[in-house]
């Protein structure tokens, strides 16, 4: 059950949050869920959890704002720049601004990890 408390807090558990699939024209085999974010009264940062299943991936794009990424189950491919590295559970990575980069899954199981960005980067 998600819970907003009387200060503004937000607790929940984060499969029970709606899993939303990214666009075609932006990946294929993933998904998105906003657990925390402006709508939520967070006024700095957002936090989104994403699963790219075995064959998924997200095409190289960039942002004007930074990415902080926690991965919590099975393994990937991230490019950042120029570069692939290979990630898997208990991996972290940041990402600054505007590098462009990408996500694959080539292995048998689903990808899943903590995505944080600014608020600006939320959706209008």
């Amino acid at each position: 059950m998600i819970v907003t408390g009387p200060s503004g807090e937000k607790l929940g558990r984060w499969d029970e949050v709606e899993a939303k699939v990214v666009p075609p024209d932006m990946a294929a085999k993933t998904t998105i869920r906003w657990l925390i974010r402006s709508a939520d009264g967070a006024p700095n940062y957002a936090m989104r959890v994403f699963e790219i299943g075995p064959g998924g991936w997200i095409k190289e794009h960039s942002h004007p704002w930074e990415h902080e990424i926690f991965v919590l189950s099975g393994n990937g491919k991230i490019k950042i720049g120029e570069r692939w590295y290979d990630v898997g559970e208990g991996t972290f990575i940041y990402i600054p601004p505007n590098v462009p980069h990408a996500y694959e899954n080539p292995g048998n199981d689903v990808f899943r990890f903590i995505c944080v960005i600014p608020t600006e980067g939320e959706p209008k």
